[in-house]
């Protein structure tokens, strides 16, 4: 078992890490700008993008990009793993779900936070608008999207079934499948067993990461 970890989890866990990064880079600028723009045009294109990444399954949304940017266009490799190029198509296929989910709660956090007394307090003040955004806002609106970082990242690092068969990519996700198909119990435990701990150590550091985001957080036993 330990051989197909050492082997497998790099692999999905570099393909995790560039889905990751994705998903928060798009859907935090997603939500921001649709925050901004309450029930207008830009709110209602990202409300129509996040639809698509809910409703779309991922070997949907896998067979189609293979489909244009692979086969039609040529300008990525179809399948397996090795070059950096491997990477772009399976990390568009699983970041599409978790940047819908982040965009809209994103939106719906800086909304309310927007209409907070110490928002209206930092305008007052005259503070760009940009800090009034990102430094005030967005740093409270974030939280959300911090606690569903740790299962999104142990789900994703951990190998994605259907993206690395479909792809064949040598991940943890691909050797589970394989597990299963040779009914290989030993196997299947052991990555269960993997992906658990592993989930308890994202759970952990997203914890940690809070007194981070929001300072008014504190990691200290309250004396009774």
């Amino acid at each position: 078992m330990n051989e197909f970890i050492i082997r497998g989890f790099p692999v999905s866990a570099t393909l995790g890490a560039m889905a990751v990064s994705l998903s928060l880079a798009v859907g935090i600028t997603l939500g921001v700008i649709s925050a901004l723009n309450q029930n207008r045009w830009p709110d209602y294109l990202a409300a129509r993008v996040a639809v698509l990444g809910f409703s779309v399954p991922s070997f949907i949304l896998a067979s189609l990009l293979m489909y244009l940017l692979a086969y039609k266009i040529k300008l990525f490799p179809t399948a397996m793993w090795g070059t950096p190029a491997h990477v772009v198509l399976p990390s568009l296929a699983l970041a599409a779900l978790p940047t819908a989910f982040i965009s809209r709660v994103v939106r719906s956090n800086m909304i309310e936070v927007l209409q907070q007394d110490y928002i209206r307090t930092a305008r007052a003040k005259g503070l760009p608008e940009s800090s009034v955004i990102f430094k005030h806002a967005l740093k409270n609106a974030i939280l959300p999207v911090v606690t569903y970082l740790g299962p999104l990242i142990a789900g994703i690092f951990t190998g994605s079934f259907v993206i690395e068969k479909i792809f064949a990519i040598p991940g943890l996700g691909r050797d589970f499948v394989t597990a299963i198909y040779n009914r290989d119990y030993g196997l299947i435990l052991g990555l269960t067993i993997f992906y658990a701990a592993f989930l308890m150590l994202m759970n952990l550091l997203v914890d940690l990461s809070y007194t981070l985001v929001d300072p008014r957080i504190k990691l200290t036993r309250k004396e009774v």
